[in-house]
């Protein structure tokens, strides 16, 4: 195992023991979203909430309950802080779901956008499992299905 993916592993193993982001949401105002995704080869499951405001067009609060292994619980945790970084527009998450569909389906070859996906890119070693590909990507298919939730709040 090389140096760079002992320390992948050991952040995904860091964020699954003190997951960022675990709890509901605190917002009472603007558009939410939540949804559960359920692994059911496995059991994982995670139900993601997202509250956005569109005055100024952006995610405000992003947070999620769920249970399962390592991976999924770490995806979910890193996903949250990617969105809590800096306000990101509906676009701009799903962009971000998008690099990391491709990295997870590129079976490990080539290279993740890291700029796009920060400390996600930890995850680029689980393409090839493909057994656990669904664990890693299971907040990322809850996410998307919440913002396909408030595009269509937004176009009522």
């Amino acid at each position: 195992m090389s140096a760079l993916d002992s320390l992948y592993q050991e952040l995904i193993l860091d964020h699954s023991k003190r997951p960022h982001g675990r709890g509901e949401l605190e917002s009472e105002t603007g558009h939410t979203a939540s949804h559960h995704e359920l692994n059911p080869s496995c059991g994982d499951e995670i139900t993601f909430d997202v509250a956005y405001d569109a005055q100024s067009g952006t995610i405000t609060e992003v947070k999620w309950r769920g249970q399962g292994c390592s991976i999924s619980q770490s995806s979910a945790s890193i996903l949250t802080e990617l969105l809590e970084e800096k306000p990101l527009t509906i676009a701009e998450a799903q962009e971000r779901i998008d690099a990391f569909r491709e990295m997870l389906q590129s079976r490990g070859e080539g290279e993740p956008n890291e700029q796009l996906l920060g400390d996600a890119v930890a995850f680029q070693g689980v393409a090839k499992f493909v057994m656990r590909v669904k664990c890693a990507m299971l907040s990322w298919v809850a996410l998307e299905a919440d913002l396909r939730q408030l595009e269509a709040q937004l176009s009522e």
